[in-house]
């Protein structure tokens, strides 16, 4: 494990230890933060430490996955955050050269109670990245399956990116393959419910593991997207994601902006 995820792991796990002291040896001191519910700054992230070790329910931390590209960790965890109920999260934190964590992106989004139509949870199975020596070809993968299918909306190109059926698929609301893709997106036309991709705003990966961070329109609604998809041989072999509505403006307590 890179010194970097330890880094990014050991940040987060102060919101369940209450180490402000470890927090702010972590961060640098003009640390950008994208999360529109907390202020911006070392400071900012330090008050929120100390302020979820006073609670009076405990704050769990459970990462999940852990991966890293360059001067970027992305994290797949779920959080319980004073006792106000599991949320499933996609972190990521930029490093300064300084070896310091400068910035945080994250979309979070209740953990549902039950497995999707496939059995499947927003967590399980493979953890681990590999075909390292293809980490770019499968970003490329990734990228160009969000502009053809996803941006552009040329549904029929979808097939080029699958090997047929053979998808899995975490969302709790869809099945698996790309048939069960499909269903999902017939029946949310149906309902006049549209999901609109209109900017990719980050691709980051590793080996086989690909997170893209995306921004559009979710029945009409902002909406900042994070996907998670596994390639294998050059197709698109599994996905995971968390989907959040971006808060009114007027809401926000940084002007950092979400992306």
């Amino acid at each position: 494990m890179s010194v970097q995820i330890q880094n990014a792991l050991a940040l987060i796990e102060t919101f369940a230890t209450g180490d402000a002291e470890k927090a702010a040896s972590l961060l640098a001191e003009g640390y950008i933060q994208h999360n529109l519910a907390y202020g911006t700054g070392r400071d900012a992230f330090v008050g929120s430490v100390q302020y979820l070790a006073s609670a009076p329910a405990k704050t769990t931390v459970k990462n999940i996955r852990a991966y890293e590209d360059g001067d970027k960790v992305f994290l797949h965890t779920v959080y319980n955050f004073a006792g106000a109920g599991e949320q499933v999260a996609f972190d990521v934190f930029r490093f300064d050269g300084d070896g310091l964590i400068a910035e945080h992106w994250d979309n979070l989004a209740s953990l549902a109670e039950e497995p999707n139509p496939s059995g499947r949870t927003q967590i399980d199975s493979v953890t681990e990245a590999s075909d390292l020596d293809m980490t770019e070809a499968n970003r490329e993968t990734v990228r160009n399956f969000l502009v053809d299918v996803m941006q552009n909306q040329h549904p029929e190109k979808a097939p080029e990116y699958f090997d047929g059926d053979a998808y899995l698929q975490h969302n709790t609301q869809i099945a698996d393959g790309l048939s069960g893709l499909g269903a999902a997106l017939a029946a949310m036309a149906e309902q006049g419910v549209e999901m609109v991709y209109d900017t990719v705003h980050m691709v980051l990966a590793q080996g086989d593991m690909v997170l893209a961070i995306s921004e559009g329109t979710f029945g009409g609604a902002p909406t900042s997207y994070y996907d998670l998809w596994r390639v294998a041989d050059g197709k698109i072999a599994e996905h995971w994601d968390v989907m959040e509505t971006i808060a009114d403006k007027s809401t926000w307590a940084n002007d950092n902006g979400k992306f």
